[in-house]
Parts: C-alpha cells; sequence; structure tokens
C-alpha cells in the first residue's frame, strides 16, 4: 500500500503561491485610497460625516422596528428612544455634514486626550518593562495631537478627520504590501514541490 500525504497538495499550494499577490493589489488600492484621502481631506471628512449620518438614520430604523417586538412598555421606550435619537443625529449630519465634521473633530480630540492620558498611566505602572518608553511616546504624542487640534480648531476641522483617515488607510496598504512581498520571498526560496522526496 502506498502512503498518501496531503502536506503539498494542489489546493494547498495554490492559497500560498498566489495569496501574496491579492494581497498586494488590496495593499495597493487601500494605500492608494489613502492618498487620495490625504490629497482631498476636506471631501474624504465630508463623505465619512455622511455614512456615518447614513448609519445613524439605518440603525435608528432598525431600533424602531425593534421596539415593537420588545415585550413589556419599559423595552418599548428604550427602543424607541434610541431609534429617535439615531435618527435625529443621522439626519444632523446628513442635512449639515460640515457642522457634523466639526463635532465629529471634537469627538476626536477627546478621544486622544483619554488615549493619551491612559497611556501615560499605563507606562507609569509598567515600572522596568520593556516597551514602557514606546507608550510613553505614544501617549505624549496622543496628546501633542490633541492640543494641535484643539487650538486650530474650528479650521482643523476641514482636514482632521479626512487626513488621520487618509494616513491611516496609507500605513495599512503599505503593511500588507510589506507581508505580501515577504510571503513572494519565501515562496521563491522554498524548494519544488514537485520533485520527488528521495528514493
Amino acid at each position: 500500500m502506498s502512503s498518501v500525504t496531503t502536506e503539498n497538495s494542489p489546493t494547498d499550494e495554490y492559497p500560498r503561491k498566489h495569496g501574496w499577490q491579492t494581497l498586494a493589489l488590496a495593499g495597493g488600492a487601500v494605500g492608494l485610497i489613502g492618498l487620495f484621502a490625504i490629497a482631498f481631506p476636506f471631501a474624504t471628512g465630508v463623505s465619512i460625516t455622511i455614512g456615518l449620518g447614513a448609519l445613524l438614520v439605518l440603525g435608528g430604523i432598525v431600533h424602531a422596528a425593534h421596539a415593537f417586538t420588545v415585550r413589556g412598555w419599559s423595552g418599548s421606550l428604550w427602543q424607541l428612544t434610541l431609534a429617535i435619537v439615531s435618527v435625529v443625529a443621522g439626519l444632523l449630519l446628513l442635512v449639515n455634514p460640515v457642522v457634523g465634521l466639526a463635532s465629529l473633530t471634537i469627538l476626536l480630540v477627546g478621544y486622544l486626550l483619554v488615549d493619551g492620558v491612559a497611556e501615560l498611566w499605563m507606562a507609569t505602572r509598567m515600572a522596568d518593562r520593556s516597551g514602557r518608553a514606546a507608550i510613553a511616546v505614544s501617549g505624549v504624542l496622543s496628546l501633542v495631537i490633541a492640543g494641535l487640534l484643539w487650538a486650530g480648531f474650528p479650521a482643523s476641522a476641514a482636514w482632521a478627520i479626512g487626513l488621520l483617515v487618509g494616513i491611516s488607510l496609507l500605513t495599512t496598504g503599505i503593511s500588507m504590501g510589506v507581508i505580501a512581498a515577504a510571503n513572494r520571498s519565501l515562496e521563491k526560496e522554498s524548494p519544488s514541490t514537485a520533485e520527488p522526496r528521495g528514493a
């Protein structure tokens, strides 16, 4: 009887050989979107605001529909309250996305402040552990960015959200490209599986 091995079956080889190509294409697309967002931060920010408004309206409709299926008036009242708040907030963003963009910028400043304080607090609790300096630097950067955005507000509202989203997308695309290149190198270095294994 001949032993059957499934280590190098065609179905296993295809993702390993061609997966890096798909990852590279996806990384390139994400990177290009990030560059577009960086080049046009205001348009990106307004688009994000409109998208968030549409999601809030949709979520409000879902809450309203769910309110009629919840047993007990307290549950229905809670769902209806969430529905009203979501729909009103979503409509406000859709009607005036520029004002909504300013509101999102204020929320971003608040998030960066909380994040910076939390990371600095974590750094003080880490004693001599590795990575303490990196966390402390990250916390300081968060506080500095929050301060700069607040100092430049409301002018910073025109570019802050779009720029940061664009930078995030660009770095994500670059990291995907780096991983794809590493997988391609591994593919070239791996021995051919078509060769017979010993006599």
